[in-house]
């Protein structure tokens, strides 16, 4: 009988020993992801300050205007034949936002005179030369893409003044040949508009500038990140002439695109690039911001708050252990040791967001997978209950301040003056961060956050 009660109470024990410490044996969720490549496309603003020096510009005019620059010759018309040369290079200066020219002159003039009376003509002719500078001043503006000048003839100074002795009367050269010039004047205007329209065609630098600025980046060479810009529309409104050069202030409508995964393949289509006419720029500049965090890193900061932590109820207990991460289906997997009650690896899931006022990443909807669900609920309701899921999901988040930092600074390194090529120069600032969406990829948790700030492309010195 001794024998038999000490039996009984080994086998009470055994039993009760098995009754709260219970091996689970959950099945394990293989890891999935979507194959399709991530790519997120921000509506941004760029400004597109085109400048021109006026050394540039000078350059192009004197190309342009050479050698024999006005020709009249018929005599009869006016009793006048003019031919003017430039004599030396034009200079171009610049005096209250106007562009001053200064055209050396070499004029050379048949002047006829005589008289007719009674039928009778008595008519001889002169030749004269002299030099001189034709003052110029020019209105700037800027349309289809062209610089564009409305030119004054100011003034012509002459470096000397001769005068002929025509029928016993001393007459100013000048004073003979002012009547041609004044249509030369009008004409040398005009010309002076065409060789600046010339000068001034911005389209072909700024595509030239453009199409090396869209070529693709790539931010992260480990999770093949990408960034492209396609440009939509171009905007123009006033030409400013300042600090010797004219600034043509443009803006670009344009796409900016985080692609991951894969190399973006936007284009530019030059064809379809088209120039509206504004008053004023918008300024708006948003570009995504990709933050990269591997499984394994959002596990060990989810440890920091799980691992530890025990769940109780009554005489009935579990400590989590360990944790674990990935993806299936859009969501997140989590992988929890425990030890107590139950013993071994449950499985949960949840849907990653982004938390902007604390840069944190956490898990929304957290639920139980159903064969732990299942498995657990033969052993008891209590680990199921909602509170205990509602626990988890509170220590399911993690900051990702430092990644994120580390995305900004991708981009910043394309903001803060990139130069793609000579005379083009990228440069913004990033102010407010607003939550986008969370990706999961096979490699990593990939936080996607909008970046709003200023951005702008200038081209200097770049011959058009």
């Amino acid at each position: 009988m001794y024998f038999k009660r000490i039996l009984f109470v080994i086998t009470l024990i055994a039993f009760s020993a098995c009754s709260t410490s219970q091996k689970i044996e959950s099945l394990k969720p293989a890891a999935s992801y979507s194959k399709a490549l991530v790519y997120d496309k921000q509506i941004s603003h760029l400004a597109l300050p085109v400048e021109i020096s006026i050394a540039d510009i000078q350059l192009q005019v004197n190309k342009y205007l050479n050698g024999l620059v006005y020709e009249d010759n018929n005599l009869l018309d006016d009793d006048r034949e003019l031919k003017v040369w430039k004599q030396g290079p034009i200079l171009i200066s610049e005096m209250d936002g106007k562009l001053q020219l200064e055209l050396p002159l070499k004029v050379w003039a048949k002047i006829r005179y005589g008289v007719e009376k009674l039928g009778v003509s008595a008519h001889d002719t002169r030749e004269v030369n002299l030099n001189g500078v034709l003052k110029l001043s020019a209105a700037v503006g800027f349309s289809n893409w062209r610089l564009s000048t409305v030119t004054e003839v100011q003034d012509v100074v002459w470096t000397e003044s001769p005068t002929l002795t025509i029928m016993g009367k001393n007459l100013a050269i000048t004073y003979l040949i002012n009547p041609a010039l004044a249509l030369f004047k009008g004409k040398m205007g005009k010309m002076v508009d065409e060789a600046m329209a010339s000068s001034g065609d911005v389209r072909p630098m700024v595509l030239a500038a453009l199409e090396s600025v869209c070529k693709p980046r790539q931010l992260n060479e480990e999770y093949n990140a990408w960034l492209a810009i396609q440009p939509s529309e171009v905007y123009a409104s006033k030409a400013i002439v300042s600090g010797r050069k004219v600034t043509m202030n443009l803006g670009m409508k344009a796409y900016l695109e985080t692609a991951i995964g894969s190399k973006p393949a936007l284009t530019l289509d030059k064809g379809k690039l088209l120039m509206k006419a504004v008053d004023k720029m918008p300024a708006d500049f948003n570009v995504t911001v990709a933050s990269f965090v591997t499984y394994p890193n959002a596990a060990a900061l989810i440890q920091k708050n799980l691992v530890g932590q025990k769940f109780e109820s009554g005489k009935r207990s579990v400590t989590v252990t360990s944790v674990n991460l990935w993806g299936k289906d859009n969501k997140m997997i989590i992988e929890l040791g425990l030890k107590g009650t139950v013993n071994g690896l449950i499985y949960l899931s949840g849907i990653p967001g982004y938390d902007a006022a604390k840069q944190e990443i956490f898990m929304q909807q957290v639920d139980f997978v159903l064969d732990s669900k299942n498995k657990l609920l033969k052993m008891g309701d209590w680990l199921v209950h909602d509170l205990i899921s509602k626990k988890i999901e509170t220590n399911c988040r993690f900051s990702i301040s430092s990644y994120l930092k580390e995305g900004q600074k991708s981009i910043s390194s394309f903001l803060t003056n990139y130069q793609p090529i000579e005379g083009v120069r990228i440069n913004g600032t990033l102010t407010k961060l607003a939550p986008n969406k969370v990706v999961l990829t096979p490699n990593a948790l990939v936080a996607l956050v909008v970046a709003k700030g200023k951005a702008g492309i200038s081209i200097n010195g770049m011959k058009p």
